[in-house]
């Protein structure tokens, strides 16, 4: 009855949010690069598909440039505070930006917010060049990363995950996308930007209001983040983040595709995310009823009480003969 009990206990905890994710576009025609749902604290694949096959990040990309801004403040290269000027480059990059001007600064964690939330390709040059004095230097960083983390399958291109026609594109996995997640997740504070859902970017004379992208900080109880990504040569791509209890669950849909277009792929990328958070927590949090279970199947071992005399052990015939020729 006590195992029947733990087992009730810890799926009574199951995930809050199963009727979450309910299409709302027509699944028909969809397809996506691949896709894969990972515990978040130890990296075990809860449930994946064509995990290993290539696609195209997108925005998603700027993950690793987050990644690198993160563990650069954690070696004191930099800080939150530390101020980050505007070259006319970063200005210049297009796509989904904040308007930088050239000549302006803004602090690391302005900017980070700013990358986060609008996913502003002009940020991500402006940190590039800050850190490294060049977008193919910091990118050359980005690529040896990816290796040191196993990213076998992932080549870096760009520091935003902008890039047009015919590429070169960023190409990566979903598998090496949850590798870097990960360790991402490692970073706590990171959370602070993607839980984020809007924030003022202070500017003089013409303050920007910045919205999160991903809808479902919203709609699935517990989701603080990652990132999402979309462009015409990319399709539609999503890291996620959940967080139940002391469990957290990481999802993946790389390069999701439908012939209803941009805005009905990134709806069933974030249903299909959501479905992977779902059944992910469930699943973790029945591993973690099994493991209970084996712990409380364990034999009690009873400590020896305070004081108690240990048995004297049992004289031999070498120990008699000592003693009598001792003084």
């Amino acid at each position: 009855m006590r195992f029947a009990a733990i087992v009730t206990l810890l799926l009574s905890l199951s995930s809050p949010a199963e009727a979450v994710g309910a299409t709302r576009y027509s699944k028909v025609g969809m397809s996506f690069a691949g896709t894969i749902c990972v515990d978040a604290a130890t990296g075990t694949v809860l449930s994946q598909e064509k995990a290993d096959f290539p696609g195209h990040p997108a925005s998603v990309t700027k993950l690793m440039t987050t990644l690198l801004i993160l563990e650069d403040i954690k070696a004191n290269k930099l800080s939150m505070r530390s101020r980050v000027a505007v070259t006319k480059a970063a200005a210049d990059i297009g796509g989904s930006q904040v308007w930088l001007a050239p000549g302006e600064s803004f602090t690391v964690e302005e900017m980070l917010y700013a990358l986060l939330l609008k996913s502003a390709n002009d940020v991500a040059v402006a940190l590039a060049i800050d850190r490294d004095g060049s977008v193919p230097a910091f990118v050359a960083r980005m690529n040896r990363r990816a290796a040191e983390l196993g990213m076998t399958r992932t080549t870096f291109v760009t520091p935003s995950g902008l890039t047009y026609g015919k590429g070169p594109h960023d190409t990566t996995t979903a598998r090496d996308l949850a590798k870097l997640a990960v360790t991402l997740s490692q970073f706590p504070e990171v959370f602070r930007f993607t839980s984020t859902k809007q924030y003022l970017l202070r500017r003089p004379g013409k303050p920007l209001e910045l919205l999160n992208h991903n809808h479902l900080l919203g709609s699935f109880p517990g989701c603080d983040g990652l990132k999402t990504g979309w462009t015409n040569a990319a399709n539609a791509s999503i890291v996620t983040s959940v967080k139940s209890g002391n469990l957290r669950v990481i999802a993946v849909v790389l390069g999701c595709q439908s012939p209803g277009g941009a805005k009905a792929e990134q709806r069933l990328r974030d249903d299909v995310a959501a479905g992977l958070m779902s059944q992910g927590l469930l699943k973790l949090k029945q591993l973690e009823a099994e493991k209970a279970l084996q712990l409380a199947r364990l034999p009690k071992v009873s400590p020896s009480p305070k004081g108690a005399v240990k048995p004297k052990k049992e004289e031999g015939f070498w120990e008699w003969l000592g003693d009598l020729f001792s003084f």
